[in-house]
């Protein structure tokens, strides 16, 4: 298909983008990034564009080759090159014209990934190499994300009418023939979940004044309550900010990263195991676009404190090193995502013995939390309101308006979104059924003139070491589930340095008196799954009133609390998941693609131990 049909096509789709908040294309299959350009181009020469272009571009892994500079746009070429990412399979998201222009990539075979991303389409690229048996398929994955009254080109194919008919799609060939276009215009329902919208925020505000019979803020109605200012909190504050939100960020202590996120220095790195997991495509999504948006802060000339030589993992077995080095083969990782490492070379990396091989990631390191949030809550601006020394007792919901209540019954702020980010805190203020998070105790302990001072890279594995300079060594932590003890235990000193010496051998033997370490005792909050609780909040209580007809019901089923959203149970992952937590929630309120697949983001729903509730007939 030549390009100057669909750039015809996409400018055609200009009449439909003025005065959009939001306009999504969606490519597939991919082409190393040239209709991308040519529509990012148009979006700029276009005085009426939308405020925020999204292309979703879908594609085989070995499709996904570098771009190439256009000459007719190099400018934008090399900047699509420079930011492109690392070819590991999953969702990839590039941010542009800060943040006003968002090309997400779905690496992966196109009918399984088609079924795996989560958006509201407004106009679709369709290009075919041999589909034919796979037609009805793909047009019926078009349909399912397809907004309404959403145009569609595509190379003719004798097949494809009929399939696209049959999914919704009014055809219309070429006078040529030799394309077809279509648009969305259903006469029947096609499918059972209709494809995300933005959260309906600006009738509710009037009408909550109006009934109130206040007069209209003139301010903007994009403004929410974030409670919790650590890593989860700042990093929403700066997503929604970027969007042009205003926020109000409610605090118990008396500055940021006062919990866990005050904690001198922490890891960040993705998880290798011998399967492809949920949890390992979780994290590895994470860390990309942490490592994304971080650069973008220090490009946008924020300081964050972290180290870029790297981190080492020390397997917990010689058998486990060879089992995951087989597994980095067998899935296709490049080299600078991670390298399998034998002990001469580990040893090498660390500039310290070490017990075992294991794998090292050139862009793991470490970072201090205190720095990302202090760079996160700078960036949102004048945006940002800040409430600490504020313990938040209650929230209300009424006539689309939230309310928080401070512990005397006052009224800390009002807003249309309230986003719980407050770690353990949060499932009391949500009401969660079952209480599904838990507490754990973390104590730190910090070495001075060690046996591992010269410790290159953070190692981790069983406990980590974390250079903080020439002779000061972070190790931790202890993992003590429900203990609520705020003292640093000289225990726990000893289980942090007997942990990191199965790993770095110099430190066995080492024994300092307990009473001259120093030390930090922080607290988490995990849930039984270990996977943190990301998403809008169910309605609880329409889910019990309806609880038989949802016995068999999946996340999209569920109804849920307009408005409210939580981002907490990180557990020792807050870092890897914040940021991409932040952006999750920012695009669920903005009605923006998903940056993660559906099937990840329900195995973080927060709904999903209601959901199990529910199937197990607890409520019946």
């Amino acid at each position: 298909m030549t390009h100057s049909f669909f750039c015809a096509n996409v400018l055609g789709d200009r009449a439909r983008w003025p005065q959009r908040r939001n306009f999504t294309v969606l490519q597939a299959e991919f082409d190393a990034g040239r209709l991308f350009i040519e529509t990012w181009a148009a979006w700029r020469a276009d005085s009426q564009r939308c405020e925020r272009l999204h292309f979703v571009a879908v594609g085989r892994l070995a499709s996904m080759d570098l771009p190439k500079v256009l000459a007719e746009q190099p400018a934008l070429s090399q900047l699509l090159i420079d930011a492109w990412p690392m070819q590991v399979a999953g969702l990839h998201r590039l941010e542009f014209e800060n943040g006003r222009v968002v090309l997400t990539l779905a690496i992966g075979e196109m009918e399984s990934m088609l079924s795996k991303i989560w958006l509201r389409a407004d106009a679709f690229y369709l290009r075919l190499s041999q589909v034919d048996a796979k037609l009805a398929y793909i047009a019926k994955a078009l349909a399912r994300i397809a907004g309404d009254q959403a145009t569609l080109c595509a190379e003719a194919h004798p097949l494809l009418p009929q399939a696209l008919k049959d999914a919704g799609f009014i055809c219309d060939e070429t006078p040529d023939g030799a394309y077809l276009k279509a648009r969305f215009a259903p006469r029947w329902r096609v499918r059972r979940h209709e494809p995300p919208l933005a959260l309906a925020i600006a009738d509710a505000t009037l009408s909550a004044a109006v009934l109130k019979g206040l007069a209209p803020s003139p301010q903007t109605p994009r403004h929410a309550i974030v409670i919790g200012a650590g890593l989860a909190g700042c990093a929403i504050t700066e997503r929604l900010a970027s969007r042009g939100w205003r926020v109000t960020l409610i605090e118990r202590h008396d500055d940021l990263a006062r919990d866990a996120s005050g904690n001198p220095a922490g890891v960040f790195h993705p998880i290798v195991w011998r399967d492809d997991s949920v949890a390992a495509r979780l994290t590895r999504a994470g860390f990309l676009y942490a490592l994304h948006r971080w650069s973008e802060l220090e490009r946008a000339g924020h300081s964050l404190n972290r180290s870029h030589r790297g981190l080492l993992q020390i397997a917990d077995s010689t058998d486990d090193a060879h089992a995951i080095a087989s597994a980095i083969k067998r899935f296709g990782l490049p080299p600078s995502y991670v390298i399998p490492v034998d002990e001469h070379e580990a040893a090498r990396l660390a500039g310290q013995p070490v017990a075992r091989p294991g794998w090292f990631f050139p862009h793991g390191g470490w970072i201090s939390p205190a720095a990302i949030c202090a760079a996160q809550c700078k960036a949102a601006g004048d945006l940002l309101t800040t409430c600490f020394d504020t313990e938040v007792a209650r929230i209300d919901q009424e006539n689309g308006t939230w309310t928080t209540f401070d512990t005397n019954g006052r009224v800390l702020a009002q807003a249309p979104v309230v986003i719980l980010a407050n770690a353990g805190d949060a499932q009391r203020l949500a009401g969660l059924h079952g209480l599904p998070t838990r507490g754990v105790r973390g104590q730190l302990t910090l070495l001075d003139s060690s046996p591992l001072d010269g410790l290159r890279v953070p190692i981790v594995g069983d406990g980590y070491a974390v250079p903080l300079g020439a002779h000061r060594t972070l190790t931790g932590a202890t993992y003590d589930i429900d203990d609520i003890n705020t003292q640093i235990q000289s225990a726990g000193h000893t289980e942090n340095l007997e942990r990191v010496a199965t790993m770095l051998p110099a430190l066995a033997g080492f024994e300092p008196a307990p009473e001259t370490l120093e030390g930090r005792v922080a607290f988490r909050s995990v849930t039984s799954d270990r996977m943190p609780m990301i998403g809008a909040l169910a309605d609880e209580t329409a889910a019990r009133a309806d609880a038989t007809r949802l016995s068999g019901a999946w996340p999209l089923d569920l109804p849920r609390t307009p408005g409210l959203y939580g981002a907490f149970a990180f557990g020792s992952r807050g870092l890897v998941w914040s940021t991409l937590a932040a952006e999750l929630i920012a695009v669920q309120i903005e009605g923006e693609p998903w940056p993660i697949e559906r099937e990840l983001a329900d195995a973080i729903d927060p709904s999903r131990f209601l959901l199990r509730a529910l199937r197990q007939g607890e409520f019946g």
